[in-house]
Formats: structure tokens, C-alpha cells, sequence
């Protein structure tokens, strides 16, 4: 299983934001390539306790659906609805520059592999995450956003 824990993985990650171009086109969903690297770096700052999300968090969601999510072979699906905290056009960072903004989520999912707090904060949806779980939520999170640009 792929995780930022892992320094192959991270690197691939990395490399597949870093290849991102301001004029990338969506293959899905509502956001720009630009608004995508501020979800992911507001998404992130969940993970270090930089932003707070409000709490969406019931048994299914801590239990199956966190299962489902970080442990099974499966895909995310598209169309999975976000905090408002981090959604683009609600409580989402606005983007400003495109090539400062790639180099900011860049240097934060560094920050989240090497000094995500351990004990590791909650995620508002999956509840209590190991450092182990977050850095394959990690991994996850951002392939299946830049597979939505096509990296």
C-alpha cells in the first residue's frame, strides 16, 4: 500500500505535483488545477492542527467507510463531499499565484511527512488516525486529486 511514510511514494507524490501546469483541465468535479492545490494544502493543515475542520463523523465513517478508505484496494470515488472548511469557494484558501501556491502545498505535504504530531490530530471525518493512517490518507488524498488533472 502507497504512503507518504514511504520516501518512494512521497517522491512520486511530489513529482506528480510539481508537474501540475496552471492550464491543466479538471477530468471531473468543480475545481480549477489552481483551487486544487489549495484544497490540498488546507487539507493538509488539518493534519498538522494548522486549520480546523468542523467535525462530519458518525460510527460508519470512523469504522467501515475509514476501512474502506485507507485499507482496501478500491479507488475513491469521485464526488465525495468535503468540509466547508477546506472546500474551494466556502472556508477554502483562496488561490493567489499559481506557481506560489504549487510551491507552498510542496513544502507543506514535507512538513506533514516529517513533523505530523504525534498523537496525530482527529480527522473530521474518520475520526481518531494513527501517523501511519494519516500519511496513507496522505497519499491518497493527493493521487486522487491529481488523477482528477490527469497527473
Amino acid at each position: 500500500m502507497k504512503t507518504l511514510a514511504t520516501v518512494a511514494d512521497r517522491q512520486e507524490i511530489l513529482s506528480r505535483i510539481s508537474s501540475l501546469s496552471d492550464i491543466d483541465e479538471r477530468r471531473w468535479g468543480k475545481m480549477t488545477v489552481h483551487q486544487m492545490l489549495c484544497h490540498l494544502n488546507d487539507s493538509y493543515g488539518i493534519g498538522l492542527g494548522e486549520k480546523i475542520a468542523s467535525p462530519a463523523s458518525g460510527f460508519l465513517q470512523r469504522t467501515l467507510l475509514k476501512w474502506i478508505a485507507l485499507e482496501s484496494s478500491l479507488r475513491w470515488g469521485k464526488g465525495f463531499p468535503t468540509r466547508p472548511e477546506v472546500e474551494q469557494g466556502k472556508g477554502g484558501s483562496v488561490p493567489i499565484e499559481f506557481q506560489r501556491d504549487r510551491e507552498f502545498l510542496v513544502t507543506t505535504v514535507v512538513r506533514f511527512c516529517d513533523h505530523l504530531p504525534d498523537p496525530p490530530h482527529s480527522h473530521p471525518i474518520f475520526g481518531t488516525m494513527s501517523r501511519q493512517d494519516w500519511w496513507r490518507w496522505g497519499y491518497l488524498h493527493a493521487d486522487h486529486h491529481l488523477r482528477q488533472f490527469g497527473r
